[in-house]
Order: C-alpha cells, then sequence, then structure tokens
C-alpha cells in the first residue's frame, strides 16, 4: 500500500506542502486532484523517492522511502511526458528497464511477454517506439513501469492530449490493473476521468488535502442536481431534489439547465467556486435564499 503522513515541502519562501497525509490500499485507485501550483507534483516527487520532504513519512510495501534503499523496488511511475527511447523497440525498453531493477534475463523476458499481452501490444513488440501512437506509447510506458512488479503504480496525468477514444481505453487497461492488487496513485486534470476510475478522490488546494472521500460522496454533499446558468452570469445552484432544481429554473430569466449533479462540480465548490445556496423563489424558501460564495460544502 501506499501511506503519506504529515508530508510538508517548501521551496524557499514558498510552502508546497502543508501537513499532506493520505493511504492507498492494495487495488484500490486514489485519484488526487487539484489546481497547477497546488503540490501534486511535489508530492509525486516526494511519494517515489526523487525528492526529500522537510518533515513527514512516506511508505509503499511498509517500507520507508526516506531511509530504506530498497523501497523504490516497490515503485512504478508513469510520468507525464512520454520519456521512452524512440529509437529501440518496445520490447527492447521494457528489456532495459528490468535490466536497471536487476531481473534476470528469463524473468525479463516473461515479464515483458505477460505485460505487453495485458496493454494489447504483443504484435508491436519489435516496432520502433517512434512508430507508436501517443496512445500506444502510453501504453508502452505503462507496461514499462509494471516490468518489475511494483505494489504502487504512480501515474501522473496519464492521458493527458490523448483523443477521447484513446483515452477510454487507457480508463479501461488501468481499472485491470486493479485487479492486479497494485494500489494506484493518479493525479489527473480531467475530473470525469477520476469520477469514472477512483474508488476515493482527494481534493488538494494550496499544499493542502481539503476532502477525502468517494466520488458519489463528494457529490452528495453538494447536491444531486445542478441548476446551471449557460450565460455563466450566475453562479451554479444546487438541490438534493429534482423538483427544486427545475422549480428554481422555471423562475429564473431563461438559459439555465438542470442536469445531475457531477464530481466537477464539487471539485470546483471545492476549490473556491460560487454557488447558490437555495432558489429564493422555491415555495417557503422566500426568506432563505442566499448566495453564497465561499466555495465550501454544504
Amino acid at each position: 500500500m501506499i501511506a503519506a503522513t504529515d508530508l510538508r515541502k517548501s521551496y524557499k519562501d514558498h510552502l508546497a506542502l502543508k501537513g499532506v497525509s493520505f493511504s492507498v490500499a492494495p487495488g484500490e485507485l486514489f485519484a488526487y486532484l487539484g489546481p497547477n501550483g497546488a503540490g501534486k507534483t511535489t508530492t509525486i516527487r516526494i511519494m517515489t523517492g526523487l525528492t526529500r520532504p522537510d518533515s513527514g513519512s512516506a511508505l509503499v510495501a511498509g517500507r520507508d522511502l526516506l531511509r530504506d534503499p530498497k523501497a523504490k523496488q516497490g515503485v512504478g511511475m508513469v510520468a507525464q511526458t512520454i520519456n521512452l527511447d524512440m529509437e529501440l523497440s518496445v520490447a527492447e525498453n521494457l528489456d532495459i528497464h528490468g535490466r536497471l531493477f536487476g531481473l534476470s534475463r528469463q524473468k525479463r523476458l516473461e515479464k515483458s511477454v505477460e505485460w505487453l499481452a495485458r496493454v494489447g501490444l504483443t504484435e508491436r513488440a519489435g516496432s520502433a517506439v517512434k512508430t507508436l501512437s501517443g496512445g500506444l506509447r502510453r501504453r508502452v510506458m505503462i507496461a514499462r513501469a509494471l516490468m518489475h512488479e511494483p505494489a504502487a503504480l504512480f501515474l501522473d496525468e496519464p492521458t493527458v492530449g490523448l483523443d477521447a477514444d484513446i483515452r477510454r481505453q487507457i480508463w479501461a487497461l488501468i481499472k485491470d490493473l486493479q485487479s492486479s492488487g497494485v494500489a494506484i496513485f493518479l493525479t489527473t486534470h480531467y475530473i470525469e476521468e477520476a469520477e469514472a476510475l477512483a474508488d476515493r478522490v482527494a481534493f488538494l488546494k494550496n499544499g493542502l488535502i481539503t476532502a477525502t472521500d468517494t466520488p458519489h460522496n463528494l457529490i452528495g454533499v453538494i447536491g444531486a442536481w445542478a441548476a446551471v446558468d449557460l450565460s455563466g452570469k450566475s453562479p451554479a445552484a444546487f438541490f438534493q431534489e429534482r423538483a427544486d432544481a427545475m422549480a428554481h429554473a422555471a423562475c429564473q430569466a431563461g438559459g439555465v439547465t438542470v442536469r445531475r449533479t457531477s464530481l466537477e462540480d464539487a471539485y470546483l465548490q471545492a476549490m473556491g467556486g460560487g454557488a447558490l445556496e437555495v432558489s429564493a423563489c422555491l415555495p417557503g424558501k422566500q426568506d432563505a435564499g442566499a448566495e453564497k460564495n465561499d466555495g465550501g460544502a454544504r
């Protein structure tokens, strides 16, 4: 499993992490969401052994990444940027990775065959990476990261820049990997990706985790239904009942649509997005209507 406790990290006068704690169980997919500059990259660098925190602890499979040199053997990493050797073949890229982790020749061959089959690239084993599409290169990176059988897999924006259909294929692959018992830590700016894949989600803002729960529960905090002003002139209003959302939309000037609330709505509220707490035109609630702009969950 993955476990972080009270991680703190500063760069000169900037405090990047202010006491971050979380855990990811074997076979669980944990999504870590936040805007640019929130501290996501710093967290990943600490949890993969690339950066030392000022204080706190970072464990993978029970091993301390800060004190145990062998702890990194339990970490698999798929970076946001493609960092494969473009001139080498798919199989050669995997073989080099296996060598770096001390796998025997027989073990490297076995794991290469296994993971290329899992990611659907058996027939492209001999192809130069430079001939592959972006989506196929992502698959190679995932297979490479799993060659040494890590206990934890860190995915940093694994579908960035990919077409929608290719993204869905990568989603299916990631969900399949959970059956292997790997603890998966995912960062993404595609909030619908986290909603579709994650067992639990954490919202990170200014170096602090503001909420951690299942996507369903995070959505439920703000209400099941959203009335959204398509013009963007007024904030969205959230309601537990569809009838209330429809009543709110009906008494507006127009251009308001009613839909199910999404994880993106919950995320935007956590990051400070404005929301109308309740419609002033709902029966019996004329005195309750109030605009809420603090972004807090209700």
